[in-house]
């Protein structure tokens, strides 16, 4: 028998029914088993817009304000809810669920809408995945319903409104959806009110009417959703994170709390994430090592390269420098190694018969990658020769190393090994013209010339500032210190000649 080329769709519904509830009890657990409900304000009424289980035995209803609640329940708690808090707590659980399944979206105002193919057999199969999900949020404190089906109107349907069979076998969507009143069609009330006062309980008695008297009846939207549950009408899913096509994920059969434990998992990770690469011939330039406990909580930390690597070993170097911000707690259960962005990988052959290094080397990008990994990539900087004839406008600085400079240093002269930022005056005693100082004064500190060479004219940049050319001198001293001198300006006998310092050799 020919197998498939493609794996069926399969999407999961999780719908929390007491979310914001549910939420409050954790953070109070003397609240269990009490009537509660929360409350927001509306055209100067405050109308409940959540309740419990307890609080709807006395006839509490979502909509109705709270002075009549309070009448036919006087021991009801009353608490002001906050717009968009669900949406923030839905947003907190789609993190939490990431650990299940890298594709999940919100469905607000209290579910969640988790793409699952391919994901469920890691867990022993559907019945198991749902199960864990449902017993850990169970444990966290939240009453949830979960549901399974090809697509997402089925299991959002099934979810809400089913009584059994909450996982639907592969094909079976339109079976599952027959006996299901139209509200599992995700429909507005007004609609759903029309099909009620018609007598259209169920789906089934809708499901074989044309197309074109639904839609002249009912409107578009009728229509749509209803494809989308029979998946007739392609349904996408927007996941909350954008996933990245190159990530690994690492369960771990027992919670992890060691160090040296997290550096295995971390290892084992860059190994399959590096052979991927170095088969697509690509390199890693910045990923993200992320980690989810057993308590619910997770953490990250993130790396970056100057240039496309594959090395494991380098790249589990900068890792290992953060490994200290990882907080195991009660155990780790599951790490995830993403590759957030990757670049082809250069030929690095032709180096190897090339005598010469910079920032394109292999060994030079690694060595920044390891410094930017303990002081950060904005303290590294690299400095490209500038069109300028003052030496200390030439170096500009650049914190791309990977930029390509306009120009070339100069090498016909000699330069020294450290330039001051300001050339600092000095007192030189010289003789005639061209002739270099036979001694200089600088902090209080006497230098007697013993060698000197030049000099070396550089003119000012008359474009820029008016002013005097620069005659330059290197000059030695009797301790064999090497110095940068040069004069301002033309030799003047009538006039004091300025003599300045300007930098240091080696």
């Amino acid at each position: 028998m020919n197998q498939p080329d493609y794996m069926p769709k399969r999407f999961a519904s999780i719908w929390f029914r007491h979310l914001l509830t549910d939420w409050k009890a954790i953070r109070q657990p003397g609240l269990k088993g009490k009537a509660y409900v929360f409350a927001e304000p509306d055209h100067g009424r405050m109308l409940i817009t959540a309740l419990t289980d307890e609080a709807a035995k006395y006839g509490v209803t979502e909509g109705m304000t709270v002075a009549d609640a309070r009448v036919i329940a006087p021991e009801l708690h009353v608490f002001d809810g906050k717009p968009g808090r669900n949406l923030k707590l839905l947003t907190g659980l789609a993190e939490w669920c990431l650990r299940y399944t890298p594709l999940i979206q919100l469905d607000p105002p209290d579910g969640l809408l988790l793409d699952v193919t391919g994901c469920t057999h890691l867990k022993g199969g559907e019945k198991a995945y749902l199960q864990e999900i449902v017993s850990r949020l169970k444990i966290l404190g939240y009453d949830v319903r979960p549901a399974i089906a090809d697509t997402i109107g089925t299991a959002w349907g099934v979810a809400r409104c089913a009584s059994s069979g909450l996982i639907v076998p592969e094909g079976e969507h339109r079976n599952a959806l027959m006996p299901l009143p139209p509200s599992a069609l995700r429909l507005p009330t007004a609609q759903l009110l029309k099909l009620r006062n018609l007598g259209l309980h169920q789906i089934s008695s809708i499901i074989y009417i044309p197309n074109s008297v639904l839609r002249r009846r009912f409107g578009k939207d009728m229509v749509l959703r209803l494809q989308q549950a029979l998946g007739q009408e392609v349904e996408y899913l927007f996941p909350l994170k954008e996933p990245v096509p190159y990530s690994e994920r690492l369960e771990c059969l027992e919670a992890i709390k060691t160090r040296p434990a997290i550096e295995i998992a971390l290892n084992s990770l860059l190994e399959k994430l590096c052979e991927r690469l170095y088969g697509e011939g690509l390199g890693l330039r910045a990923a993200t090592f992320t980690w989810y406990r057993v308590d619910g909580k997770n953490g990250n930390i993130s790396i970056g390269t100057n240039h496309a690597s594959n090395r494991t070993e380098h790249l589990f170097k900068l890792f290992f420098n953060k490994l200290d911000t990882v907080t195991p707690g009660m155990g780790i259960e599951l790490f995830v190694l993403d590759a957030l962005k990757t670049e082809p990988v250069s030929d690095k052959q032709s180096e190897l018969w090339s005598a010469t290094g910079g920032a394109d080397s292999e060994e030079v990008a690694e060595l920044l990658d390891r410094v930017a990994g303990r002081i950060g990539t904005a303290h590294i900087c690299r400095y490209l020769p500038g069109e300028h004839y003052w030496p200390e406008r030439t170096p500009t600085p650049n914190t791309d190393v990977k930029k390509a400079p306009e120009s070339e240093w100069r090498t016909d002269k000699p330069r020294p090994m450290q330039i001051l930022d300001h050339p600092e005056p000095i007192e030189a005693m010289a003789l005639t013209p061209d002739y270099p100082p036979k001694l200089f004064i600088w902090k209080g500190v006497q230098h007697v010339i013993v060698g000197a060479d030049g000099p070396e004219r550089i003119e000012r940049e008359w474009w820029l500032e008016p002013g005097e050319h620069r005659d330059y001198y290197i000059a030695e001293d009797e301790a064999g210190c090497r110095y940068w001198l040069f004069r301002s300006g033309h030799y003047n006998a009538e006039s004091n000649q300025h003599w300045y310092l300007h930098g240091f050799f080696a």
